[in-house]
């Protein structure tokens, strides 16, 4: 980094001391974060199947790196010790005994398309392990932090320019990319448009409205950190993108969206500094005034959905399923019909509840790994960002933990690992949190009063 470029810096004293090499985080990690959000995960290789997508087979190669390191004494993974990673093994555990359960017949009968199923849900998790451990390996510092951050946002800007020429146009660019994808084919699941009142929502690069909502509402926090703290490039295209994932997000015309917008600014702004904060309060009025002016009957179909209650067929259908889920738990309690194996024949059957999913496919024990999973990375980064006085790590541990926070809240409200943006992207915060803890405890010995973060 050059001398003018330091003097522009945002970075603290303690964040400068610990920024370490500039470009530490792997190259495979980087294009992985950027390549979730770029390319369709409806497009795979055929043999392959569902796993068979551009950001699945990056995250295969980095597991096998990241065995291989280990077999090899290239680093050691029990060597640094943080909340995340019992998230990780505990989601681990209930997978291969709901798994193990599948395969023997303990939990009774299974498909042929049963077991495919709970095979692509096995590697999902494996892969989600890898980048998680990766992430939280890797990202030594703030500048570290920084350099993954800005591949991971680049891919959600993307993601974002491409739902705007959505909504406005009525055309779907991820069609022409998805015809230069050679050698691979379209397997659906993806829709990209849907009718809300007088709107229509959009999708971006994701699978559906809902996915790129929350997924906007997670990156946010961190969206408006890096605008902060960025030394690189000019501020007003940070801030930029910013806006971006904002009107994507009202594009979205999503309740989970709204959710997880003040869910995560609520986490958020208390870590944010003065300035930081001052300048987030302003725009906000100005930037949503903006959204409302230029998408007619936007504030009208977003009042509509948010006051429709039982009469909303999206809200009566999660209601009718609860019995159902009663009824599976009945018969088989504890571990499930197994993993990522509840394909319902009828759309009105979806659960839109990733911890009732967990609990119908792992059981009980099952929801408790999922629970963990989901909500202990987020809350893990909390407690640092509130034992932190650095302002920048401070603020980044903050933005962590609101995303983390946003992405346990609003799995409530959708199966979230079903849709394969959100769930290799949650493993990027699930690695964050374990580095913003990994951090803290490099710091120097905390004075009297302060939490002790040594081991």
């Amino acid at each position: 980094m050059g001398k003018g470029r330091e003097q522009q810096t945002t970075l603290g004293p303690d964040a400068r001391a610990d920024r370490g090499p500039a470009r530490p985080v792997p190259l495979l990690l980087r294009i992985l974060a950027f390549s979730t959000f770029f390319f369709p995960s409806s497009m795979v290789i055929g043999p392959l199947g569902a796993v068979g997508t551009v950001p699945m087979i990056l995250g295969g190669m980095l597991l096998a790196l990241w065995l291989a390191s280990a077999m090899f004494g290239l680093h050691d993974p029990i060597e640094s010790r943080y909340p995340a990673q019992v998230a990780i093994a505990l989601l681990l555990l209930v997978t291969f005994a709901s798994y193990v359960a599948l395969y023997s017949g303990w939990t009774g009968p299974s498909t042929v398309a049963g077991r495919a199923s709970a095979d692509r849900w096995l590697v999902l998790v494996l892969v989600s392990a890898a980048i998680a451990l990766a992430v939280a390996e890797t990202v030594k510092s703030v500048a570290h932090a920084l350099v993954l951050v800005r591949a991971l946002l680049s891919g959600a800007y993307v993601c974002s320019a491409v739902a705007l020429v959505q909504f406005q146009f009525g055309i779907n660019p991820v069609g022409w990319l998805q015809q230069a994808m050679l050698g691979f084919e379209y397997n659906g699941g993806d829709t990209t448009f849907q009718e809300r009142g007088a709107l229509v929502r959009v999708a971006g690069t994701t699978f559906s409205p809902i996915e790129l909502a929350v997924l906007c509402s997670m990156l946010l926090p961190l969206s408006v950190w890096r605008s902060v703290n960025d030394p690189h490039g000019r501020r007003w295209m940070h801030w930029s993108g910013t806006a971006l994932l904002v009107f994507a997000l009202a594009l979205t015309v999503s309740r989970s969206g709204i959710l997880g917008v003040v869910v995560g600014m609520l986490v958020f702004l208390p870590f944010l500094s003065g300035a930081g904060r001052r300048w987030v309060l302003l725009a906000a009025p100005v930037g949503l005034a903006g959204i409302f002016l230029t998408v007619p009957g936007l504030l009208s179909t977003l009042a509509d959905s948010l006051t429709a209650g039982e009469s909303d067929p999206s809200i009566s259908t999660r209601t009718d399923n609860w019995p159902r889920v009663v009824a599976f738990v009945e018969e088989r309690p504890w571990l499930g019909v197994g993993p990522g194996t509840y394909m319902p024949d009828n759309a009105l059957f979806i659960l839109d509840n990733q911890y009732l999913n967990a609990l119908v496919t792992m059981g009980s024990i099952g929801l408790i790994g999922m629970t963990c999973y989901l909500v202990l990375p987020g809350v893990a980064a909390l407690v640092v960002a509130r034992a932190l006085v650095e302002p920048v790590s401070r603020a980044l541990a903050g933005a962590v933990a609101a995303g983390g926070l946003v992405a346990g809240v609003c799995s409530l409200t959708f199966d979230s690992l079903s849709f394969p943006v959100f769930a290799l992207t949650y493993p990027m915060f699930v690695g964050l949190s374990g580095a913003v803890w990994l951090m803290a405890g490099r710091r120097s010995t905390p004075t009297e009063g302060e939490i002790s973060w040594t081991r």
